[in-house]
């Protein structure tokens, strides 16, 4: 088991335990956060989207296109930081990271 870490729309940040194995979204939505995901996680959608860290981004598996067709087009958009949360598994080299959820609303 691990933690990530999980900045709120005020600033404020939430250390999460995760398990090997989860997805990033699940944990998040189950903890309480505003992640939306319609999709069920199927990551045919951009209500899961969040920024990833700078110092972590790269170190995640790299997008596929049908990710990069969904989060380039939601309205928080940024390069190099934009993930959707779905598609993010938790492994132990992931200890700590550091997500911002997105406001889709601004």
């Amino acid at each position: 088991m691990g933690t990530i870490h999980v900045t709120d729309y005020n600033g404020v940040s939430h250390p999460l335990k995760i398990s090997t194995g989860e997805k990033v979204m699940e944990v998040i939505r189950d903890a309480g956060f505003p992640i939306e995901a319609i999709c069920g996680g199927e990551g045919a959608c951009a209500t899961c989207h969040v920024h990833v860290a700078s110092q972590w981004y790269d170190r995640l598996p790299k997008a596929n296109q049908k990710e990069l067709d969904f989060i380039e087009i939601a309205m928080t958009y940024e390069p190099g930081m934009s993930r959707l949360s779905c598609q993010i598994s938790y492994t132990e080299e992931y200890d700590g990271l550091e997500i911002t959820i997105t406001d889709e609303d601004d």
